[in-house]
């Protein structure tokens, strides 16, 4: 028996990289029986049919860290979560929720990437108000930032996640040159990226390290999480949860609040005021 991963599904059959080299397995009986998926990123066991074209047969799936419903895909290390430094200019908003979701799908590294760092009139202000996050600035057009964000991702597997025309594609262009994934101009009156990858895939970049070949998380509705859970998804709060006066504190209105006394300290303003918003939102759901 055989241990792999797989890299990638097509026609019910599954290409599994072990040990250098990429079988060609079917999934047995069992799987379809009990209505299970085999899915990429999974770790698998598997058995080696015909060696020399790399046949085999799909036998076991290990337990999941985590697993991302669109892109489906599991066991993923790291979110680079990218944003344009311009052109689109960053969306605050849209950045928080996928720091949420990132949390909330258990992945255990995040890494904030600002590409077209180049346009980038004031990148203090990121760091400040992420600063419980890595930020690496980036320019796939001058290639600046590429080694430094290669050597984060290094013998883990990534997604990229972001909104449509930030260069995403550009940037694993840059990191794996092989993979020439394909991309377009961005409209400058819609400022949305033309090509959208679709099929879902581990780019193998070497040392161990794979990229997935995937525009990110494609959903930013928050509606399944409680109100009550979404203390737990802001790093910045991990430290002080449980030591409010309340055991139930919202961190909203209560008094003797462990969170609000450290705001403006060690907890950004901007982000408990975010954290404010998406609680109400949340609450205005239920």
């Amino acid at each position: 028996m055989n241990k792999g991963r797989i890299i990638k599904g097509v026609g019910g059959l599954y290409y599994i990289a072990a040990n250098g080299l990429v079988y060609e397995c079917s999934a047995r009986g069992k799987f379809r029986k009990d209505r299970i998926t085999p899915t990429t990123g999974d770790f698998v066991t598997f058995t080696v049919l015909d060696r020399k074209n790399r046949k085999g047969a799909l036998d076991t799936i290990e337990e999941r860290k985590n697993i991302l419903i669109r892109p489906k895909v599991a066991n993923i290390d790291c979110a680079v979560i990218t944003f344009a430094a311009a052109s689109p200019n960053i969306n605050m908003d849209i950045l928080d929720r996928f720091l949420v979701l990132a949390e909330e799908r258990s992945i255990p590294e995040v890494i904030i990437c600002i590409n077209k760092s180049d346009l980038a009139q004031d990148k203090s202000n990121i760091k400040k108000i992420y600063g419980a996050y890595p930020v690496v600035f980036t320019s796939a057009e001058e290639n600046s930032g590429i080694d430094e964000l290669k050597g984060m991702l290094k013998g883990k597997v990534s997604v990229f996640a972001g909104p449509s025309g930030v260069g995403k594609s550009s940037l694993i262009n840059r990191i794996i040159p092989q993979s020439n994934r394909q991309t377009g101009e961005i409209s400058r009156k819609i400022e949305r990226g033309k090509h959208t990858t679709r099929q879902v895939e581990l780019i193998d970049a070497g040392e161990d390290t794979y990229i997935v070949d995937s525009p990110g998380f494609t959903s930013l509705y928050l509606g399944n999480l409680k109100p009550d859970e979404l203390q737990y998804f802001f790093r910045e709060f991990k430290e002080y949860i449980g030591k409010c006066r309340f055991a139930d504190c919202a961190h909203i209105h209560e008094p003797d609040c462990a969170i609000k006394e450290k705001v403006g300290k060690t907890i950004p303003q901007e982000r408990y005021d975010r954290f404010v918003y998406l609680y109400n939102e949340l609450r205005s759901l239920k």
